[in-house]
């Protein structure tokens, strides 16, 4: 029971060090936001859902037994998420800021302010616990779900540009460490989301050692758009302009009567005025 415990313990220790090292990772962009001033058209919506996610894995972990671990660290994503989420409100447009805010308060608010009612007041002791853990069970899934529409992207554009390999590692060792903190601690709600996790995790590091090696074509449709106008611009202008070159043929005096009849035709063509 000793080594199960201790196992339990270590694995909840490196799932809580890998898992504060995504949480930083957006550290050098935010600073970037704060140096320049602007949120550079980045989207709030990670954010917001990975707050989202740390306070239902809090309330969860309140009313579960000996959850100390999952209380460290969804207490320090709660904080950086928050942080993030202040510095985002300040650099960004008008237009983005009312986003954001509307965002946080329909989910973190609204939705979790009711969860937190119907949990509090329609069920107690245990039961509790089981539909705290079903409703972060329910919503892990569908975070972890959505890494699909990448890797569908990653399968369409054969590039790895937009799934970068790092953070695809660190998000699967994180599950995976998950993964045998709630196996170990018998928590079937930590367990079943994370085992998706690794999965979808292994798959996206598999697409990335699949086309790594292919090249990207950089395509930038709005210069291609003008290059092809011009291109028929061109053309356009070249037709009302073209005339047609004749041998010349020497008629019986050995003059050439050709060569007066282009001259004619380049004159009558220097009097019309270009269009272009």
């Amino acid at each position: 029971m000793a080594l199960h415990l201790s196992w339990d313990f270590i694995f909840g220790v490196l799932a809580n060090i890998i898992s504060a090292m995504v949480c930083v990772a957006p550290l050098p962009t935010f600073y970037q936001i704060c140096k320049k001033k602007t949120s550079e058209g980045f989207q709030s919506i990670p954010y917001i859902i990975a707050l989202f996610s740390a306070m239902l894995w809090l309330f969860y972990a309140i009313f579960d037994d000996d959850s100390t671990l999952l209380i460290t660290i969804n207490s320090f994503t709660f904080f950086m998420e928050t942080g993030y989420l202040s510095v985002y409100l300040i650099y960004a447009t008008k237009k983005d800021r009312m986003f954001t805010a509307k965002l946080i308060l329909f989910f973190n608010v609204f939705g979790f302010g009711m969860i937190c009612i119907l949990t509090l007041f329609l069920t107690h002791g245990r039961k509790r616990v089981d539909v705290l853990g079903w409703i972060c069970m329910i919503f892990a899934l569908c975070v972890f779900v959505a890494p699909l529409a990448i890797m569908r992207k990653v399968i369409k554009t054969k590039s790895v540009e937009f799934m970068p390999f790092s953070l695809s590692f660190f998000l699967t060792l994180s599950a995976v460490m998950w993964f045998f903190y709630g196996f170990l601690k018998k928590d079937l709600y930590v367990t079943i989301p994370n085992t998706l996790g690794f999965l979808f995790g292994i798959i996206q590091m598999v697409l990335y050692l699949i086309y790594r090696d292919t090249k990207k074509v950089s395509v930038k449709e709005p210069k291609i758009c003008e290059f092809y106008e011009h291109i028929v611009d061109v053309a356009k202008l070249s037709a009302t302009e073209i005339t047609t070159v004749v041998v010349p043929q020497p008629n019986n005096n050995g003059n050439h009567v050709e060569d007066q009849k282009v001259k004619k035709e380049n004159k009558q063509s220097m009097d019309v005025p270009n269009k272009v």
